[in-house]
């Protein structure tokens, strides 16, 4: 491999020849040699596009010649286009600050606008000018946050619909209800499902709500929050232009020191989304509980196989998209855990536990907007219902008793179960010995598909 010599201050070192980075992505390529987690793109993408937008306010402010700010630019739209992906490099484990990244975009920036403008672009003095990593990266943080939000809300939409869909197909199949995962009161299958799209449009809404607070951004804070070597106005400028560049509404953070220390609107944001993932979590134990069986169990639902489930026992198929929920789940909920003490730690000006931050952060989203499209390809869509199944667990619940209470209250309609479930009888016998209640009452009041209408909700 050919090598070149590239200078910083610390001095020289040898860079491969063929590549865009400089001496600092360098000096963290041999020095952090830990794992395989590179920088996610989506914070690359993010930097590149506050790089073209500070580029642009210091043209305005007549800080950087035209030829270079439009050099940087045009270097950075290369990059947003998929060029150079080579050139970044960095692993997750490097300083708190990520300041190693920052570089990394600023070297491969200011060697591209280099070729471009047959001139030599300084990575620190043209391309990060009036910037700090300090400020840079956690601005960068919120905008990579906010898209992987906006993608994951789409996945969130596309399932919530499907199950909307499934809900107004099944909503006059009724079915035992459940709670303790003990037989209660009839429910129809539909208004069950309805339940799980309600859930994921909460989910939606807290998620969305709690993302406005990413358009809140530290740059112009530069080091500490002072906004040392950034000019007046810069941040409102910037702002301006990465809104007009990004479609995203984005306004400087009210208090610098607040933005650049603390990660709270982050852990806010991620706190929804755990929600998110914790109500996917139920929903995927639901389908894989009432699709049990296919002969000993609930066997309420059927869905889709879709590939051999053992290797010992044939023919035996098993709720594997269920299974990928779930343990997405469980990672979303130990980057959580990860999120939250990362957001505390740090000392005085700065949080220096920023790179797995929002690297649990983006693969949190990624995780579930790819398992979300997962399950409601391969196993939503073709959730069906077994109606002899869903009818046969539906009459044989002792809790349809509840309809009788109104007329002949509690304690008789209790003793009617009891004696229904000790001696084998169906509730209309039991009823019927004990006397309590006329055969004609009796079927007057028990209708099952009545009772799931019954109450406010018929209304609605």
């Amino acid at each position: 491999m050919e090598y070149r010599i590239e200078r910083d201050s610390m001095g020289e070192i040898s860079v491969p020849a063929d590549r865009k980075y400089g001496a600092q992505t360098q000096r963290s390529l041999e020095n952090f040699r830990i794992g395989t987690e590179k920088m996610p793109a989506g914070v690359i993408q993010a930097l590149c596009e506050i790089k073209k937008a500070a580029a642009a306010v210091n043209l305005k402010l007549g800080l950087l010649e035209e030829n270079v700010a439009r050099a940087i630019a045009q270097a950075a739209d290369e990059v947003l286009d998929g060029q150079f992906e080579e050139d970044f490099v960095l692993s997750v484990w490097q300083t708190g600050s990520g300041t190693q990244t920052n570089m990394n975009v600023n070297e491969v920036l200011a060697h591209r606008a280099s070729e471009l403008l047959g001139g030599r672009v300084h990575p620190n003095d043209h391309v990060n000018k009036s910037q700090s990593s300090n400020d840079v990266f956690p601005s960068a943080m919120h905008l990579a946050a906010w898209r992987a939000v906006e993608e994951l809300m789409a996945s969130v939409r596309l399932l919530e619909l499907t199950f909307a869909a499934k809900a107004e197909e099944f909503m006059k199949h009724v079915k035992t209800g459940r709670t303790h995962l003990q037989d209660a009161t009839p429910i129809t299958l539909g208004q069950e499902i309805s339940g799980w799209a309600g859930m994921l449009d909460r989910d939606a809404q807290m998620i969305e709500q709690a993302s406005r607070l990413l358009g809140e951004i530290a740059l112009g804070g530069t080091a500490v929050g002072t906004g040392i070597n950034a000019p007046k106005d810069f941040d409102v400028l910037a702002c301006e232009e990465l809104s007009r560049n990004t479609g995203m509404e984005i306004f400087p953070a009210r208090n610098k020191f607040q933005a650049l220390t603390s990660k709270d609107e982050l852990v806010f944001v991620h706190g929804a989304v755990k929600a998110l993932a914790m109500d996917l979590l139920k929903i995927a134990n639901d389908v894989r509980w009432m699709a049990s069986g296919p002969r000993c169990g609930l066997g309420e639902i059927t869905i889709p196989e879709n590939e051999p489930g053992s290797s010992i026992m044939p023919g035996k198929v098993n709720p594997t998209q269920c299974e990928a929920v779930s343990m997405v789940a469980a990672q979303v909920l130990a980057n959580d855990v990860a999120i939250g003490f990362a957001a505390g730690q740090g000392n005085f000006e700065l949080n220096v536990y920023m790179p797995v931050l929002i690297y649990n952060f983006l693969q949190s989203c990624r995780l579930l907007m790819d398992v979300i499209l997962s399950f409601d390809q391969n196993c939503a869509q073709g959730i069906k219902a077994n109606l002899p199944q869903l009818e046969r667990n539906a009459s044989r619940s002792l809790m349809n008793v509840t309809a009788l209470t109104p007329v002949i209250g509690y304690d008789k309609a209790a003793e009617i179960a009891k004696k229904a479930h000790a001696e084998g009888l169906t509730l209309k016998e039991a009823a019927a010995a004990l006397g309590f209640i006329s055969e004609e009452d009796f079927d007057k009041h028990m209708n099952p598909l009545g009772m799931c209408f019954s109450g406010p909700e018929r209304s609605r």
